[in-house]
């Protein structure tokens, strides 16, 4: 799958615009360090909230992922992330398991494309 098809193109651009005034992608570089620091954090979160069934915080989470995904434009991990908060937030943490694996392989798809950047 090709970079473009994983991330969006433009929201990558948006972040380097931001920080033109550096004349490098320090910028881009750190919002895109800190997202593989904390995105694993987040779903990691996310499977302890499953076993322990608390819906508020499994909620969060995926809000916090779905955030932070949108910044660098990975499409599939904010289409995943919403449908877990969605699910959660009904408090119906049945049959998240799939969603929650999905969610593991698109990040992993979108952490090798970052890190190609």
């Amino acid at each position: 799958m090709s970079d473009s098809s994983i991330l969006d193109s433009e929201a990558i651009e948006n972040l380097r615009a931001l920080g033109d005034e550096m004349d490098d992608d320090s910028f881009l570089k750190e919002v895109i360090d800190i997202y593989l620091s904390d995105t694993p954090k987040r779903i990691d979160e996310i499977k302890e909230c499953l076993a322990s069934a608390d819906a508020v915080r499994l909620t969060r989470a995926a809000h916090s992922i779905k955030g932070a995904s949108a910044n660098l434009g990975a499409q599939k991990v904010i289409e995943i992330a919403k449908h877990i908060e969605e699910k959660s937030r009904r408090e119906s943490l049945e049959d998240l398991e799939g969603d929650i694996a999905e969610l593991v392989t698109q990040f992993e798809e979108v952490k090798i494309a970052l890190e190609a950047l």
